[in-house]
């Protein structure tokens, strides 16, 4: 571990939240001479610490450990560039259009990959009175289900969550052109275009 690293970031996220070292020390039940001595990388928090004092500073603790935040690029905006995150645990679902990283349920989330659908696998899409209007045949069984549908276009982000037991039957304003992207809760993530 770098203690110089860890402590510019303890006395950065600390100063970005108008703390003092008095203040955050308070927080965590400890003297001031302590968050001093950690900022001039005379010492590292202690383990039992990190929970609180990433709680205090609102970061990640794998972020406090290496001492540095990654910084996103900016995207521009592309709703195309989006990435979806589904806790195995819970089942949530965390979409970001950069780089990021995600946790649910005290675990670190990848990226689904999302894979092209077989002519099996797509969803029913026809035009109706000049909406889209979507259908599947995929199981709608509390094991084996699809757990959200979204359209993904140039600049907007439609998500449609879906629940055990219920069947797709969902109704897409305008025709828009983009990407019609699913989350099947035995098979994984799906795209089709329209």
């Amino acid at each position: 571990m770098d203690y110089a690293k860890i402590g510019a970031l303890i006395r950065r996220l600390r100063r970005e939240r108008g703390l003092t070292q008095g203040q955050l020390a308070e927080a965590l039940g400890l003297s001031p001479k302590t968050v001093s001595k950690w900022e001039r990388a005379l010492g590292c928090p202690d383990v039992s610490l990190l929970p609180a004092l990433s709680a205090c500073l609102q970061v990640d603790v794998s972020a406090l450990l290496a001492g540095e935040l990654a910084e996103n690029q900016l995207s521009g905006g592309n709703m195309n560039k989006t990435r979806f995150f589904v806790c195995p645990v819970c089942g949530s679902l965390s979409f970001c259009t950069g780089p990021s990283s995600v946790s649910c349920c005290g675990r670190p989330l990848e990226a689904l990959e999302p894979q092209k659908a077989a002519p099996e696998q797509a969803l029913r899409v026809t035009d109706s009175d000049g909406d889209w209007y979507v259908e599947s045949d995929h199981p709608a069984r509390k094991d084996d289900y699809i757990s959200f549908l979204a359209l993904v276009t140039g600049e907007k982000l439609l998500v449609l969550r879906q629940y055990p037991e219920w069947e797709i039957h969902a109704r897409l304003p305008g025709r828009p052109h983009g990407k019609l992207v699913w989350y099947s809760t035995t098979q994984g993530l799906f795209y089709q275009l329209v």
